[in-house]
């Protein structure tokens, strides 16, 4: 892509150009063009002096009308990065995530369907208001991303919509894809923009049992009954599967819940926020430990050590339902010492 500037290299409009083409959110994914050759600037929709953006889809060039503003044609410049209809791949978790876009996503492996055509239609009609997305579930950062909203092949056709700006809440079309049309896409993304959806949030089926060995599972639908539970201290572990920091965890985990097992109004509990989600909470790195007194639902982060001796240091401290327990322990009187 580029940005050509036709016109005398001076004035706002010019310094503007030059400002933006220093700014490094775009400087590297542009080409910065100048020339003082007014007769240019109709070839590329433009007028001189004058700015116009070339791309290899949808209509190029595309001239803009803004005003002598660097942060103004930057977003610009960014807005038009991006086509009326996107085949999502790495290039553009940028857009979406990074610029926290929100993004209307069809899932689908089909072609040539009349449900894609209604949603291409609707991308058309919709321009600028939201990121319109299609995705497969199956192969590379594609099935990452269906992973991350909850989509599976069982799913398909559907569509969802994510906003990264609102803690990354999802919200699914509850209409039965295969007879999608434009107006149905239209509704859709206006009931989101009107706030009138309800966030949908993924979770596994609660276990039965929920608690073994003092371990308790925790899963989106359990979550709120267990964690704000007013009677309870509760030590969440959330973690990731996949996570690396989380395996090495996961022994001194199990040790930690059968240690305190017996503890009445202590739980020890894990939660793959993975597969499971919980409004208002928002897990940026795995593991992420959190504990829960009685009187703190809010959770506290725990940042110490990771070992049993360290975990049972904190609840001497920090745990009501722990410190009853205390003397139970060889050595330690009512007074801990």
């Amino acid at each position: 892509m580029a940005l050509s500037y036709f016109g005398a290299l001076d004035g706002d409009l010019y310094n503007t150009f030059i400002q933006s083409a220093r700014n490094p959110t775009i400087s590297e994914k542009y080409a910065f063009l100048h020339t003082t050759d007014a007769s240019c600037a109709s070839k590329y929709g433009a007028k001189a002096p004058g700015i116009s953006l070339s791309r290899t889809f949808d209509n190029s060039p595309i001239a803009y009308s803004g005003a002598s503003n660097e942060d103004e044609l930057v977003a610009f410049a960014k807005k038009a990065s991006v086509p009326q209809l996107i085949t999502f791949s790495e290039d553009y978790i940028e857009p979406i995530f990074g610029d926290h876009n929100p993004a209307v996503i069809l899932f689908t492996e089909d072609t040539d369907k009349d449900f894609q055509k209604a949603f291409k239609q609707a991308a058309a009609e919709l321009t600028g208001e939201i990121l319109f997305v299609t995705s497969g579930v199956s192969e590379g950062i594609q099935s990452r991303l269906a992973e991350f909203i909850g989509v599976t092949q069982e799913n398909l056709p559907t569509l969802r919509i994510i906003s990264p700006a609102e803690q990354m809440l999802k919200y699914v079309w509850e209409g039965d894809a295969n007879t999608l049309t434009a107006a149905d896409v239209r509704t859709f993304v206006q009931n989101f923009k009107d706030g009138k959806l309800t966030p949908h949030l993924k979770s596994a089926p609660i276990p039965e049992p929920a608690t073994v060995d003092g371990l308790t599972t925790l899963v989106g639908k359990n979550w709120e009954q267990i964690v704000k539970d007013p009677t309870k201290d509760v030590l969440v572990k959330y973690y990731a599967p996949w996570c690396g920091h989380c395996k090495a965890l996961a022994p001194i985990w199990d040790e930690l819940a059968k240690d305190v097992e017996s503890v009445e109004d202590l739980v020890i509990a894990k939660f793959d926020a993975t597969e499971n989600e919980v409004a208002g909470l928002e897990i940026r790195g795995y593991p992420t430990l959190k504990f829960y007194p009685k009187d703190n639902k809010d959770g506290i982060d725990y940042s110490g050590e990771r070992q049993l001796a360290d975990f049972q240091t904190y609840f001497s401290e920090h745990s009501t339902a722990y410190q009853k327990f205390r003397p139970r322990y060889p050595g330690k009187t009512e007074s801990g010492e």
